[in-house]
């Protein structure tokens, strides 16, 4: 059995209270223009390039990444030069220390070649002078800095030479996820 057709009007009277139902609910409201305060700050300009360091320092959970605007990519003596200034006074709010002694500085140097880095320290790593903690934080900034060969910073062959001097072996360490400095083998 088939229903009978609405008769006509019926139809255009349900179909104009959908329509007004349907156009009043489109959100529009009745107001001018809301003022929604300054423009947002802190945005990079398109078209201009922004610069940051990363340094790593110690924390309550190991050693974590610290971002640091710069006006130019810095090369690693000069990420290692900020990481031995140490943290910012809102970096020690947070619980960062560093486990590189300060003395440390104009005797610690660094030098870039394809990508690796030697890092010359004045101590020992193997006699404990420099713990664990120390080495991850120099081997983790260096490797995040400005190498030439353009590899991942996981990638980059930092070489440790110990006691001043420039030694035929290095330890050679990479930065691990977690801002470790793991051993390359092989």
């Amino acid at each position: 059995m088939t229903r009978p057709a609405p008769p006509p009007r019926r139809a255009a009277v349900a179909l104009t209270a959908l329509l007004a139902t349907v156009a009043t609910g489109c959100g529009i409201g009745t107001t001018g223009p809301v003022r929604a305060g300054p423009p947002a700050s802190g945005v990079q300009r398109p078209g201009t390039e922004a610069s940051t360091v990363r340094l790593y320092f110690a924390g309550p959970y190991g050693t974590r990444p610290v971002t640091r605007p710069t006006d130019a990519p810095l090369t690693p003596q000069q990420a290692l030069d900020l990481l031995l200034d140490g943290p910012t006074p809102a970096e020690r709010e947070r619980g960062l220390t560093t486990h590189v002694e300060p003395e440390a500085a104009g005797r610690l140097t660094a030098t870039a070649g394809e990508g690796a880095v030697d890092v010359v320290v004045p101590g020992q790593v193997s006699s404990g002078q420099l713990d664990v903690t120390a080495v991850g934080q120099l081997v983790c900034t260096a490797a995040h800095a400005e190498v030439p060969g353009d590899l991942p910073a996981g990638e980059v062959d930092v070489r440790i030479h110990e006691n001043g001097i420039s030694s035929a072996r290095p330890w050679t360490l990479r930065c691990g996820a977690g801002g470790n400095a793991t051993p390359v083998t092989g």
